[in-house]
């Protein structure tokens, strides 16, 4: 017998704690610094250590939230986000760059996110298909403006989204760049199938952290910190554009 939910049981906060557009992180530091940017960022969650402020960026309702690592956690955090009242996602996550020329701290857009098929892709989906994973063209047509007017180095591709982060080889660099793939993260492709299929509006700008393609070193939360308070008000100027229906 399947678990009947009523409602959220991971995400503990109530209906009216979480705003219609949500800036999701995997990462709760990143989550901290861009909650920093709302005017009242108020915690409505730490459970897990899925850290949730919500607060407002020019007077619009915003909620900041932590989705973790991977596919799994962040389809429960979403699940739960939009139980709560979420319309907008916006992923503002990490990448690593699969062509040359990027550096830590650039941006990449994704305008759709590959995926292996499978596990909780399947357990959707039902079916061994590989259903279309991209962001809502409304949201990433407001972060690709944003982005531009702003001056930043950026790059608008597709990126893979991969289950296994030391899973990474340079077979696994040169299969997917053979398909023009430009980056890899592990989040977005759940997010874009999973905001289809609930009727959410989704999107993603990502930083580049480290390369798999050139010798950049791997960038932490602090040592990013400047890139993340740059993109989060670039992401928070998007999001709050983008109409709710």
């Amino acid at each position: 017998m399947g678990l009947v939910m009523v409602g959220p049981v991971i995400i503990r906060a109530k209906k009216g704690d979480i705003a219609e557009r949500v800036v999701v992180c995997g990462d709760p530091a990143r989550t901290e610094h861009v909650a920093s940017l709302l005017e009242n960022p108020k915690l409505v969650n730490s459970n897990r250590g899925l850290l949730t402020y919500t607060g407002t960026y020019r007077g619009i309702p915003v909620t900041v939230a932590t989705h973790g690592i991977g596919g799994p956690s962040s389809a429960i955090v979403v699940e739960e986000l939009a139980m709560l009242g979420g319309k907008v996602f916006v992923r503002l996550g990490t990448c690593g760059a699969m062509v040359k020329g990027l550096g830590i701290g650039d941006i990449v857009i994704p305008t759709a996110a590959a995926y292996n098929q499978g596990g909780l892709y399947y357990q959707y989906i039902k079916e061994n298909i590989c259903t279309a994973s991209a962001p809502h063209y409304e949201v990433l047509n407001v972060i690709v403006n944003e982005v531009s007017k702003s001056g930043v180095k950026y790059v608008v591709g597709p990126v893979v989204s991969s289950d296994a982060f030391y899973a990474e080889d340079p077979e696994f660099v040169r299969k997917w760049t053979s398909r023009g793939v430009i980056a890899v993260e592990m989040e977005c492709a759940t997010l874009f199938v999973l905001s289809l299929m609930r009727g959410l509006k989704s999107g993603a700008l990502l930083l580049v952290s480290d390369s798999l393609v050139e010798e950049l070193g791997f960038a932490t939360a602090e040592e990013l910190r400047h890139y993340v308070e740059r993109a989060g008000k670039l992401v928070l100027e998007a999001i709050t554009k983008v109409k709710v229906d």
